[in-house]
């Protein structure tokens, strides 16, 4: 299993307003959701920060995401480690396939991989 990229996750009622503060830094806004918004740098795109309302279809928001390219393979490490699985692993409109799991400190994390 590979990581791909690592997205601080910050759950935010001014949206709008990050997009603009954050633009100032160098960093645009390369995916929006309306409850999601992912904010990232033209030079080194894998430099990203998320701003969310709060998430569409699951209980809680996510403090970041982790996308890897074997999603049901990092679920499955996940499960057979005893973590707490927060949100299952599912297929989201959005076409990513992701589940939650809750690291040490107690922060949830996005594990997610684009179909």
């Amino acid at each position: 299993m590979t990581v791909r990229r690592v997205v601080p996750n910050v759950q935010s009622e001014a949206v709008e307003e990050s997009r603009e503060f954050y633009s100032l830094l160098g960093l645009e806004e390369v995916m929006n959701h309306g409850w999601i918004m992912t904010l990232a740098s033209s030079s080194s795109p894998a430099a990203q920060v998320s701003f969310m309302s709060g998430d569409k279809t699951a209980p809680v928001t996510p403090d970041m995401s982790v996308e890897v390219d074997d999603v049901d393979a990092a679920y499955a490490v996940m499960r057979e480690s005893g973590a707490e699985i927060v949100h299952p692993l599912q297929d989201e409109e959005w076409g990513v396939r992701r589940f939650f799991v809750r690291d040490p400190n107690g922060r949830v994390v996005n594990v997610l991989g684009h179909r």
